[in-house]
C-alpha cells in the first residue's frame, strides 16, 4: 500500500457488537467487510491499531444513534471520524433488507465517494445540557398530565372551579377544600 493512500472505514454499532467495512482510497478501490468486535472502548483501539498499519490516513465513518457515541475516541486516537444522519444516508430504491454488515460496507462506500453529510457531535457538556432540557420537558410532560387527569376526576364528581383562572393560590384552597374533610375549609 502507498505511504499516501487514503483508508475509509464504515462502522455500523449495535449494543454488543461493531460491524466494521473498509474501503481502500480511489475509485476502483476494493469494499470488503472487515469483520465484527465487541463494543468495548479496548476493541475500537485495537481495530484502530490494526487497520492504521494499512495506510496512514484512515476516514472512518458511522450512523448516529445511542449506540455510536463512544466510537468518537477515534478522534482521540489521532484518525479523522465523523457521524452521519442515519436518514442522510443515500438507499437505492428497493433496498430493504437492513444488516449490519451491508450497513458498514455501505457507509465505507459511501464515505469514499463523497456521498456523506458530517454532523456535529455534541461533547459532554452539550449533551448534559440536552439532558437536562429532556428531563425538564419530560416534568412539565407529567405535570400537564397529573392536572389533567385531577381536573377529569373532579368534573365527573360533579365539581367545577368557578374562579377565573385554574391553577393559581385560590384555585389550590378551593382544590384543598374539595379533597379534605368539610371542616377544614368553613374557616
Amino acid at each position: 500500500m502507498k505511504e499516501d493512500s487514503v483508508i475509509f472505514i464504515g462502522v455500523d454499532t449495535s449494543k454488543l457488537k461493531i460491524s466494521v467495512a473498509v474501503a481502500d482510497g480511489g475509485r476502483n478501490g476494493e469494499v470488503r467487510f472487515f469483520g465484527d468486535i465487541s463494543s468495548e472502548p479496548a476493541s475500537v483501539a485495537s481495530m484502530v491499531a490494526k487497520l492504521s498499519k494499512r495506510g496512514p490516513k484512515l476516514h472512518f465513518c458511522y450512523e448516529a444513534g445511542p449506540t455510536g457515541y463512544s466510537l468518537f475516541q477515534i478522534i482521540e486516537l489521532g484518525h479523522d471520524c465523523v457521524m452521519v444522519g442515519p436518514s442522510l444516508v443515500p438507499k437505492r430504491p428497493g433496498d430493504r433488507v437492513k444488516t449490519n454488515r451491508r450497513d458498514a460496507v455501505s457507509l465505507a462506500r459511501l464515505h469514499r465517494a463523497g456521498e456523506l453529510t458530517a454532523l456535529w457531535v455534541p461533547d459532554e457538556s452539550h449533551e448534559a445540557t440536552r439532558d437536562l432540557g429532556r428531563a425538564r420537558e419530560a416534568a412539565n410532560d407529567a405535570l400537564k398530565q397529573a392536572r389533567q387527569q385531577l381536573q377529569s376526576f373532579l368534573l365527573r364528581q360533579g365539581r367545577i372551579y368557578t374562579g377565573r383562572t385554574p391553577w393559581t393560590r385560590a384555585h389550590a384552597r378551593w382544590l384543598t377544600c374539595q379533597l379534605s374533610p368539610i371542616e377544614l375549609c368553613i374557616a
